[in-house]
């Protein structure tokens, strides 16, 4: 059976697999890259960190600019010649990329001139390779659309594998923030080759009018989404350095890896589920389904993450980076307890593409910038880092409540505070206890936070068993069960 015949039972039974499948591989494979970023800081210091994070910020977001929604809109395509729209969708992204590369480059020395750090140049050039080897990944798109997960996520996994090796072998040797730009560029071109041999069509230009139009109409808001949102990482690295220097860039820059990792995962699986949110994009009652259970599914981990980070961010800092970085342990707890939030109802733009209004996307992104200019930049230049935090706890607490508000104009019958409140719950008996060893116990050492680490793993685990065994048991069925 086609996946575009199948049966809603059998496309429930694909999207959940999915999804399972998608998310291991996710928090496995994503998290390697989370590992990376807090080993190589512990061989670098704050300034040279702070390098890194200035080149992530300066072309990593300009890279949102080409996220037009071409591989989603290759998803959504009818066209039965699939080879033929994979050549045409393959032809608009390169293109994109040619003309994003394009861009970056009149940009590096504008922002090299903006930070007053010309060290940025050189390995801005080198990630600006990595441009245009995006664009060979394109194949992946095929097994996305077919709902072939196994596949997409094998071809998917080169990247942070080979980015891990390579990183952690150089910043071994002691090549510092190179060794980061060397494994970032190594993991994208051997994720392009893998791609391309892989590929079940050939890859050729086929430049097409009335498909780019298409595209076109489909991608504005996102491109006015993505392109606000960038405003945000970019005014944040500006002013952290105007006003701390590369110090409290690099802080800022670590601290923002933990948001990155759970908004890769959380896009990872949102993906997941897109091909076949767009097959039942008129049953309502079969989206609130898919977006209830993903989101489940995917507090499990979220909220114990973040919280987990808030509460031995001391720990990291003290036993695993090293004491220099104690001035960003507060940031990092925040950031923690931010990614945790952000789990909350974090897919809900993935339903509004499904059914093809993309139209919110581009009215919420630019008021959570307008949030983050009123409340976390000024605290940014008034209080530093903690003000920074704290201004981005308030950015996050608006962006919820603008999300909610779509939410609920899809599916009327959404509580958030209930929603929240069975996600956190599994998770307050671990932090309970915690807190009352370290009320009895007051010197810290290495023995002791690992084994507090373990207890609020384990008993996070059986409670979230006891308040959510329904929902995994069937989860784990659905992994089980085969195609017929």
């Amino acid at each position: 059976m086609s996946v575009s015949a199948a049966a809603p039972a059998d496309l429930r039974r694909r999207a959940a697999r999915g999804v399972m499948i998608n998310a291991g591989f996710a928090i496995g494979l994503q998290g390697l890259g989370l590992v990376k970023a807090f080993v190589v800081a512990a061989f670098l210091s704050r300034s040279e960190y702070g390098i890194w994070g200035i080149l992530v910020i300066t072309l990593g977001t300009l890279g949102w600019l080409k996220q037009i929604g071409v591989s989603e809109k290759f998803v959504q395509q009818d066209d039965p010649d699939e080879e033929r729209a994979l050549q045409r969708a393959f032809t608009l992204d390169l293109v994109s990329n040619l003309a994003l590369l394009g861009l970056a480059l009149v940009m590096l020395p504008l922002f090299a001139v903006i930070y007053g750090q010309w060290d940025i140049v050189a390995p801005g050039l080198v990630l600006l390779l990595a441009i245009p080897l995006q664009s060979l990944r394109a194949p992946t798109w095929v097994f996305y659309r077919q709902l072939r997960y196994g596949r997409q996520r094998l071809l998917d996994s080169v990247d942070p594998l080979v980015s891990f090796t390579v990183t952690i072998a150089l910043a071994i040797a002691g090549l510092g923030y190179w060794s980061l730009v060397v494994g970032f560029v190594a993991g994208i071109a051997a994720a392009a080759l893998a791609s391309v041999l892989a590929s079940p069509y050939r890859l050729r230009l086929r430049w097409d009018r009335a498909t780019m139009r298409e595209y076109v109409a489909f991608s504005w808001p996102l491109l006015v989404a993505y392109g606000s949102l960038l405003i945000i990482p970019q005014v944040s690295m500006i002013a952290g350095e105007a006003t701390l220097g590369l110090a409290g860039a690099g802080a800022i820059a670590l601290a923002s890896t933990i948001s990155s990792y759970t908004d890769r995962v959380d896009q990872i699986v949102t993906t997941t589920l897109y091909p076949a949110l767009c097959r039942v994009q008129d049953q309502t009652a079969l989206l609130y389904e898919a977006f209830v259970k993903s989101n489940r599914l995917t507090l499990m981990w979220g909220i114990p993450f973040g919280a987990g980070i808030a509460v031995f961010a001391g720990d990291l800092v003290h036993f695993g980076l090293g004491d220099k970085w104690a001035p960003a342990t507060d940031l990092i707890r925040a950031f923690g307890i931010i990614a945790a939030c952000n789990h909350v109802a974090f897919n809900w733009s993935a339903f509004f593409r499904a059914r093809g209004d993309t139209r919110p996307l581009a009215k919420v992104a630019p008021l959570i910038v307008v949030a983050f200019l009123v409340l976390a930049l000024p605290l940014l230049l008034a209080f530093g880092l903690p003000g920074f935090a704290a201004g981005m706890a308030a950015m996050t607490l608006v962006s919820l409540l603008l999300r909610t508000h779509y939410v609920k104009r899809l599916f009327p019958q959404f509580r958030i505070l209930r929603y929240a409140a069975r996600a956190v719950a599994p998770t307050l008996p671990a932090l309970a206890v915690v807190m009352a060893l370290r009320a009895v116990i007051d010197e810290r050492t290495l023995a002791l936070a690992l084994a507090e680490l373990s207890l609020y793993l384990g008993l996070t685990a059986v409670a979230t068993w006891l308040l959510e065994a329904a929902l995994l048991r069937e989860a784990v069925g659905y992994l089980r069960r085969r195609s017929g």
